[in-house]
Order: C-alpha cells, then sequence, then structure tokens
C-alpha cells in the first residue's frame, strides 16, 4: 500500500498538514472518534486541551494499529474540538507534537479538517480525532 501526502504548489503554505494525499490499496480503515479516555474508560487531562489531543491521538494509533495500520497509511484525520477560537491553535498543536514522534505521526500532518463543535458526547470531553487510512 501507498499513500502519497503533499501539497501542491499554489496551495495556501506553511499550514501543519498536507493539503491532498493520494492512497491506493486493498483495505479501508476507518477509526472511529476517539476521546482522552483510558481503556477502562478513566479521563485523561481534564480541562486540558494538548494532554486531550496528545491522548486522543495515542487511542488513534491503538486502533490502527489493531487493523494494521499506522499513521504512515493515514489518509486524512479530522479533528472535533470544543469551545473552539483561533487562539487555541498553539495548545492544539502542543499536544499534537508532544505525542507525534511517540506514535509515528510525521509532521505536517495527512490531510487534516479541524472543526470546531458546540459540545461531543460528556462535558469533559474537548477534542474527538477520526482517522481514515488505507492498507494492504
Amino acid at each position: 500500500m501507498t499513500v502519497q501526502h503533499f501539497t501542491p504548489e499554489g496551495m495556501l503554505q506553511p499550514v501543519p498538514y498536507h493539503h491532498v494525499a493520494v492512497g491506493t490499496g486493498a483495505r479501508h480503515v476507518h477509526v472511529s472518534g476517539q476521546v482522552a479516555r483510558q481503556a477502562d474508560g478513566t479521563p485523561v487531562a481534564v480541562g486540558d486541551l494538548a494532554g486531550q489531543v496528545a491522548q486522543a491521538l495515542r487511542n488513534t494509533a491503538t486502533g490502527l494499529s489493531g487493523a494494521g495500520a499506522t499513521f504512515a497509511d493515514v489518509l486524512r484525520l479530522t479533528f472535533y474540538v470544543t469551545q473552539w477560537r483561533p487562539e487555541r491553535i498553539g495548545d492544539f498543536m502542543a499536544g499534537v507534537e508532544a505525542v507525534a514522534d511517540e506514535i509515528g505521526l510525521e509532521l505536517p500532518m495527512p490531510p487534516t479538517s479541524l472543526i470546531g463543535v458546540e459540545a461531543l458526547f460528556e462535558k469533559d470531553v474537548l477534542v474527538e480525532v477520526e482517522a481514515t487510512a488505507l492498507v494492504d
């Protein structure tokens, strides 16, 4: 399986993600919205956006691994963030950067969307991450 990430000339730069991903592979892997919870449901980093981003990405890595995939196979990431304001991008990126090496997430990230939402399923959840990957 091959995933190629790139940003064509003429597209907005710099951004912390690539604008385009092209993938070929036999299986699609979709990891549902992951949040900052341990496997037993214990909340992680309550009230801390950076900490929650890091844990949600760790959980996403676990889901990918369970399907035989890694972040190298990811075509697209989608983040849903509560109480979003543009000035929170520093905290958001601090969470990404804190865990990137640990989970094998290369920067810039694959094509990524960050969507501000009013609320997620529980009020202590600040961020949710979804991933789509292709694997052989």
